[in-house]
């Protein structure tokens, strides 16, 4: 199932579908971070909630922010993406092992007992919109559903599978994942987006399971059979990072000559990582050097 989303209308009933299958990127996080079982399992929901997220926005430039914060183990997760399906993301603690049993407390040994999401728009332009909610019910996507309500107040249906799949002949519990995001239009039929609620709460992980390996699309289909649905947009997904060195070195430049010539004084060369990456940067003694003489900071 390759990692993509679909978005669609149940034109009957006027109720927004988007879907997204994010198997291989989460495990790219994974292995990117070196996630621990609940660290990857947690940070694989951020990614598939800011790609359902971003879809939303009018403009495919606009970028959407997804922080949570929270006093457990995993300290909480920062994912952001695009409305072009660049996704990147990391989890404070990498190390978390375990979550509960299934049922109401399943991440709470993660999650700990308070937290809050966040959420900001870059709407484009210099426009942004920042709201935010506390964790109740200590379920990223259970509380991300009472984001929609509280904060955007829109009415939403969010689901969200992990499977376990064979993957290069192995057991992966991120074999499978894909994320479903349910809005009634404004003219939308409430009492219908109910039913299908309900419906998906059942249905949602064996027509997952029963469908894996196919793609996204098919998979909507399969999750809204009969239903008049028609696909407006799809487009792939990838986990990936816009750092590189120059954007190190435009931030080295930020920090002012006099701050600078004091890092080169002590440290002789300065070093970042990202943290959405793990890439490693060195700007050496004499490229520091250069920016000074060269009068650009």
């Amino acid at each position: 199932m390759p990692d993509e989303l679909v978005s669609g209308l149940l034109k009957k009933a006027d109720l927004r579908v988007v879907l997204a299958t994010t198997g291989d990127l989460s495990r790219q996080a994974r292995a990117t971070h070196q996630s621990a079982q609940a660290s990857a399992a947690l940070l694989s929901q951020g990614l598939t909630a800011v790609a359902l997220m971003a879809s939303l926005q009018k403009d495919a430039q606009a970028r959407i922010n997804l922080q949570l914060e929270c006093d457990g183990p995993v300290r909480g997760l920062f994912a952001d993406g695009d409305g072009q399906g660049v996704l990147r993301g990391y989890v404070k603690n990498t190390y978390v092992e375990y979550v509960g049993t299934e049922g109401q407390y399943h991440w709470r040994p993660v999650l700990g007992n308070k937290g809050f999401l966040s959420v900001l728009k870059d709407q484009g332009g210099g426009e942004y919109y920042r709201s935010s909610v506390e964790l109740e019910r200590f379920d990223l996507v259970e509380d991300l559903e009472r984001y929609f309500h509280q904060s955007d107040q829109v009415a939403s249906r969010l689901l969200m599978a992990q499977v376990p799949s064979q993957v290069n002949g192995a057991v992966d519990p991120l074999g499978t994942v894909v994320g479903l995001l349910v809005q009634p239009l404004p003219s939308g039929d409430l009492a219908a987006f109910q039913e299908h609620g309900e419906r998906l709460r059942r249905e949602f992980l064996p027509v997952v399971q029963a469908h894996a390996g196919e793609s996204a699309s098919v998979l909507l289909h399969a999750l809204f059979p009969e239903m008049n649905l028609e696909v407006m947009s799809r487009y792939p997904l990838r986990f990936t990072c816009s750092c590189s060195a120059e954007r190190v070195k435009r931030a080295l430049l930020a920090m002012g000559r006099e701050e600078l010539q004091d890092l080169l004084d002590k440290e002789g060369q300065a070093e970042a990582t990202c943290q959405f990456c793990t890439t490693r940067y060195v700007i050496s003694g004499d490229e520091i050097r250069g920016m000074l003489a060269s009068g650009a900071v």
